[in-house]
């Protein structure tokens, strides 16, 4: 056991000089691996800034049910006796005056209300239905809209189900582009591997001839490779942080706009772990593919 360690620290050591003695070639290497796992990482990171506005969002469907302002009394209590059947899971009465005070609360917005001769807004229902299918409110909604004294009826949640829908599409793209980056960065490490591997063809004749065995000519090589994919990890993580530093301050400067305080969320650290762990597993597996292909080209060489 203390053998196997010293050899892997032995390993080790001679991948940090390799890449020491080539801090350019090194640096150019980590770039473009750095390149290659900030784009799907960024947009892993978009869609979780994403996903906080769509988590904020009422977790069910709910359907408003503006009442017309020249409605009798009668009309007013038929509505309201419709909304107790049992397909309604939850009505919530909002008074006109409730509204308007409630909008004048809304930043920007008091200035506005505050000039009205009178109050234009219709008493409203606010209905959860107990089925959140569409067809389900769908077929409410239309229910609701034909009762008389009914002015218009609205499905709150449609915005969000298409932000929900466009949120599961770019989670597919991040997959697929994040396999092909996984692609490209064994392909970026196999190849920076293969001609070291190439260049020092004499060392590993004689490495062979003094009994080094293939897993033992390999290993300082997959080293070179995982720390590779390590700093490329490392530079994806400076990338990721010029860039929100960068967006940082139009991000906020737009949800003011908005009357929000939403900002932009770094990643965690165990994505930043995740991120590395995996650029570090695909670093050392292009090295392990182009190192056994160049061996063998080795020893077909071999005279």
């Amino acid at each position: 056991m203390i053998a196997w360690l010293r050899h892997h620290r032995r390993a080790l050591a001679a991948a940090l000089r390799r890449l020491g003695a080539q801090p350019f070639t090194t640096a150019l290497t980590a770039l473009a691996m750095g390149a290659a796992i900030s784009l799907p990482s960024g947009l892993y990171l978009g869609l979780a800034n994403l996903g906080r506005v769509a988590g904020n969002l009422p977790a069910q469907p709910e359907i408003s049910v503006f009442v017309d302002a020249q409605a009798s009394e009668a009309q007013k209590q038929a509505i309201a006796a419709r909304l107790r059947r049992p397909d309604i899971a939850q009505a919530r009465f909002v008074s006109k005056d409730a509204a308007l005070a409630a909008l004048s609360a809304t930043q920007g917005l008091a200035d506005v209300t505050a000039g009205l001769a009178g109050n234009p807004l219709p008493d409203a229902w606010v209905v959860r239905p107990r089925d959140a299918s569409r067809d389900a409110l769908e077929r409410v909604g239309a229910a609701l809209r034909g009762l008389p004294g009914v002015a218009e009826t609205h499905l709150d949640s449609q915005w969000a189900e298409r932000l929900q829908a466009g949120l599961d599409i770019g989670r597919t793209v991040v997959w697929l582009l994040g396999s092909l980056f996984a692609i490209a960065l064994v392909a970026i490490s196999g190849n920076a591997i293969r001609a070291q591997v190439l260049a020092r063809r004499d060392e590993i004749h004689v490495s062979r001839l003094i009994g080094a065995t293939d897993r033992q000519v390999r290993r300082p090589f997959l080293y070179v490779g995982a720390l590779q994919g390590l700093f490329g990890g490392l530079a994806a993580g400076g990338v990721l942080a010029v860039a929100g530093t960068v967006l940082e301050a139009p991000v906020a400067h737009l949800a003011a706009l908005y009357g929000s305080s939403f900002h932009l969320l770094p990643p965690t650290v165990l994505d930043s772990a995740i991120v590395l762990g995996l650029s570090t597993l695909f670093g050392w597996l292009g090295a392990w593919v182009a190192v056994t292909r160049a061996l063998r080209q080795v020893d077909a060489s071999r005279p």
